[in-house]
């Protein structure tokens, strides 16, 4: 997986704030889990929205991230990604990209 590029020596990264948006149908539970969270199982929680979305707000470097999204316990893609790149696992992984 596709680390997230990292800043000069010496340098501070700004951190952005992006939102994660996902529309997954009616789920229980969305967590979104990638190179932002060291692809730990637990990632971050997205919140349902009055739309049927769920989304989640980020404060990331610029960069690109790898992720992918648990749905009840099940691993999906987000339909809104732009982009994905292949797995070890035979799937892909979705691209944020943070400018």
């Amino acid at each position: 997986m596709a680390k997230a590029k990292t800043p000069a020596a010496g340098t501070t990264p700004t951190r952005k704030r992006v939102t994660l948006v996902a529309t997954v149908g009616s789920a229980k539970e969305v967590v979104a889990t990638g190179d932002f969270t060291s692809w730990s199982v637990e990632g971050i929680r997205l919140k349902s929205r009055p739309d049927g979305t769920w989304a989640t707000a980020l404060q990331l470097p610029p960069g690109e991230y790898q992720y992918r999204l648990r749905v009840d316990g099940r691993w999906e893609n987000n339909p809104a990604a732009e982009r994905r790149a292949a797995n070890a696992f035979g799937s892909e992984n979705d691209i944020l990209t943070v400018v």
